[in-house]
């Protein structure tokens, strides 16, 4: 019972631990430490440190003095060579574990990666500039509504009192300009309320978003879908994730529409994800993927900011929506753009209704 609790408790933590044997091979790791190293703990076993850090000799040698002096060290910058030949930086604590006896059994090794942190703060920027834009853009919003329907009320008064045709089509744009805004800013606010939860599958919306957006596309752009079955379903307000994925896509056919090309739809899982400084063991990651020219580099992450655009026609406001949608579901919205190959990552944390 003990044993279980243990491995319970190790699994639920945020850092990868591995542990080794005397001789300085693998006999166990958590979740976490799986996804670090892009394996299994059953394929992990007996695989030797020497493997996993090929390139820092003097580190290695540091393991023997744990196993003799027990004491315990932590290294930063500390190059792991993954499974799957992939390199990564990481810190590294390293402390010994004893069994019955004077002497450590082996060591236990703790790990956390260092781009792992690096995209916790830029997760925690965004996040942040998200909250405070919206508080921006919602405060600007009301200022501009609430005198908009005093003009549209003016106009309205002002027509009947006109009886020439002519002059009651200047009205008749002043209240058409009104009702424009006053749409234009209940899309800045987005959708409000609570949200309708149920279960629902991410491949079932994706392929609803796909059916809608293949209605709007020319012949030169091809829609893909790369999806992966096993995804559970997860509980979410259907309507506002049909909403934040049209968006990304809608974003990604005008990316390509210029001279045609590629749009990706690609769903994974990835266990112990922190989103928002919260641990989720099992989150849902789409991909929408296109292979435009990129988002200009001057623009950063303030595309997610209400009214920025890299188009001259383009409003500024499916990014920022699509994000706030997304965050209405403890999810986050990320990007990566290059020549050729620009992609929207959203991230949404499996939640099952109770």
């Amino acid at each position: 019972m003990l044993a279980r609790d243990a491995a319970s408790l190790l699994n639920h933590l945020a850092t990868a631990v591995v542990v080794f044997d005397a001789e300085l091979r693998v006999t166990d790791a958590n979740l976490t430490a799986e996804t670090l190293l892009a394996t299994s703990a059953a394929k992990l076993r007996g695989i030797s440190a020497e493997r996993l850090f090929p390139f820092d000799e003097s580190f290695r040698n540091a393991w023997a003095e744990v196993l003799r002096d027990g004491r315990t060290f932590t290294e930063r910058n500390i190059s792991l060579l993954r499974i799957n030949q992939e390199h990564i930086s990481v810190e590294c604590s390293v402390s010994p574990w004893w069994r019955a006896g004077a002497s450590p059994a082996g060591v236990i090794l703790e790990m956390s990666s260092n781009e792992r942190q690096h995209r916790l703060h830029a997760e925690e920027n965004r996040l942040l500039q998200n909250q405070i834009s919206t508080t921006l853009m919602q405060g600007l919003a009301h200022e501009v509504k609430n005198p908009l329907g005093g003009i549209r009320g003016a106009a309205q008064l002002l027509e009947r009192e006109l009886d020439d045709p002519r002059q009651r089509e200047y009205t008749q744009i002043i209240i058409g300009e009104a009702d424009r805004l006053r749409k234009l800013v209940d899309r800045m606010l987005g959708p409000r309320g609570q949200l309708q939860l149920a279960n629902h599958n991410i491949h079932e919306i994706l392929e609803h978003v796909r059916q809608v957006v293949e209605i709007e596309i020319n012949a030169c752009i091809y829609l893909h879908r790369d999806y992966d079955p096993s995804l559970p379903d997860f509980f979410v307000d259907r309507d506002l994730l049909v909403q934040a994925y049209l968006n990304l896509v809608r974003n990604a056919v005008q990316a390509v529409n210029g001279h045609g090309g590629n749009i990706t739809l690609r769903t994974r899982a990835q266990r112990q994800l922190t989103l928002g400084n919260v641990l989720h063991r099992l989150v849902l990651r789409t991909d929408i993927e296109d292979d435009g020219p990129g988002i200009d580099p001057a623009l950063g992450d303030s595309i997610f900011f209400p009214m920025v655009s890299g188009r001259a026609d383009g409003s500024g406001l499916g990014l920022p929506i699509a994000q706030s949608l997304v965050q209405r579901h403890g999810g986050l919205i990320e990007f990566s753009t290059g020549p050729a190959k620009t992609v929207f990552t959203v991230w949404i944390p499996v939640r099952n209704s109770v």
